[in-house]
């Protein structure tokens, strides 16, 4: 099974227990008035409506270079990460439009023994979709993957102050409610940023190597003289690398040729996320001191 494949099956089992939590949260928080534990509902439910993105965007990136992609569809996948990220800025937007009017109508909350049952329940399933995407992630190289995990990591804090929220009303205090949707807020804006921050480094094409890890490796093969103009893009699991190679003046184009594939089988075997190496061969020439 490919590796996109398997990302995709992650994220329809994610899909199906992110429906369950976001249907349970909002539901009850209905039925008990709790802005914060419908709010922490609607965010679970955007979690679901991330993976929707996901499947979509990784369904796109899977597909073969063409002749108007070339360099295949792979930044799809980064593109979906930004979908996820403006759906969690307008979720935060709506909690605080909320939490705000709640603040000039206040409303008694209903607190039972099935709140706290509704949330612990739903706090497990969060705890178990977030570790096994943070584990799946790493596994597969999936910036999508890892980000869906942070997502459903922020639900986890979000979740545990709506507890809180419900113990304070149950203890006659329901503006803490209102202060628990603020405080969700802030969390899911700075999630959102984490996740565009590090979808940018990808589209802005920011190095994913050290130059000097891979200049180690170059200058270690018999027939390079030296090495420069090291760069790198792409994600963790598809770098591309581009380099000049320099080597002996007076040796043949054959030698030099097969010096850059050398050079270039050397690279992908000391670093698996690297797909593509374009090497471009120069003449040494030693430096006057």
């Amino acid at each position: 099974m490919s590796r996109l494949k398997k990302v995709r099956r992650v994220l329809l089992y994610t899909l199906f227990l992110n429906v369950f939590v976001a249907v349970a949260k909002i539901f009850y928080g209905y039925a008990i008035d709790s802005i914060s534990m419908r709010s922490d509902g609607f965010h679970s439910f955007f979690d679901g409506t991330s993976n929707v993105v996901g499947l979509v965007g990784i369904w796109v990136a899977s597909q073969p270079p063409d002749e108007g992609h070339p360099y295949g569809h792979r930044k799809f996948e980064t593109l979906s990460t930004i979908a996820i990220a403006t759906m969690i800025f307008a979720a935060g937007t709506e909690i605080l439009r909320e939490a705000y009017l709640r603040l000039s109508v206040p409303h008694d909350i209903e607190v039972s023994v099935m709140s706290f049952t509704v949330m612990a329940v739903t706090l497990a399933v969060n705890i178990a979709v977030m570790m096994y995407e943070t584990r799946k992630g790493r596994e597969l190289k999936s910036d999508f993957l890892t980000a869906d995990a942070m997502h459903t990591q922020t639900d986890i804090y979000i979740s545990s102050s709506v507890v809180i929220s419900l113990i304070a009303a149950k203890a006659g205090y329901p503006i803490v409610d209102i202060i628990a949707a603020f405080v969700i807020t802030l969390f899911i804006a700075k999630m959102g940023f984490s996740i565009l921050k590090s979808a940018t480094h990808v589209l802005a094409d920011a190095a994913c190597i050290n130059p000097d890890d891979i200049e180690s490796v170059v200058k270690n093969i018999h027939g390079v003289r030296d090495c420069h103009g090291i760069r790198t893009r792409g994600n963790r699991d598809f770098v591309n690398v581009d380099l000049h190679v320099l080597v002996d003046p007076d040796a043949k184009i054959q030698e030099a040729h097969a010096i850059a594939h050398t050079v270039e089988d050397a690279i992908k075997k000391e670093f698996r996320s690297v797909v593509d190496v374009v090497i471009h061969v120069e003449p040494y020439k030693k430096r006057n001191d």
